[in-house]
């Protein structure tokens, strides 16, 4: 009988892992640089930095329209449920990042918007993922960056 004591090298090496990590350590970097950068607010930087906003609020940034989003299409497009991304904008709302309001093609509905502080984050974020994307490229060679990205483009299609 295979007690598992033998089975631990490929739990860890395999392409999965490789991503996690990497995505962890990518975020984590467009947080640090979301903290120092002068466009965020200071309450934000302030959050950033202690860790409070995570890479979980990052799937509205990442996701949300600049001319917004149902909730419903928003968590869909983030891959969470409608649930959980309402928890994140109650969040965001709080940290004045993003606001809800009135859906005009359905009074049943709410938009959920970026505020101007938001904007100021996107634009933040923006430049976040350009250095973070830098530092990459810097850590392994052009090539090997180009690589890599056609790769996952590739695979997560």
């Amino acid at each position: 009988m295979d007690t598992g004591q033998n089975d631990h090298g490929w739990r860890q090496a395999h392409a999965g892992h490789w991503l996690d990590l990497a995505l962890r350590k990518f975020e984590s970097r467009v947080l640090a640089l979301m903290a120092r950068n002068v466009q965020v607010p200071l309450a934000l930087s302030n959050l950033a930095a202690r860790g409070q906003l995570t890479a979980s609020h990052i799937h509205i940034t990442r996701h949300l329209a600049r001319q917004g989003l149902r909730l419903n299409v928003l968590a869909t497009r983030a891959g969470i449920s409608k649930q959980a991304m309402g928890k994140l904008v109650d969040q965001c709302a709080a940290w004045g990042l993003v606001q809800r309001q009135a859906d005009p093609s359905d009074a049943r509905a709410c938009l959920v918007l970026f505020t101007e502080t938001g904007q100021a984050w996107l634009s933040a974020y923006a430049q976040a993922v350009a250095q973070a994307e830098a530092e990459l490229h810097h850590a392994v060679g052009d090539e090997v960056a180009t690589v890599i990205k056609l790769g996952l483009e590739a695979y997560a299609a």
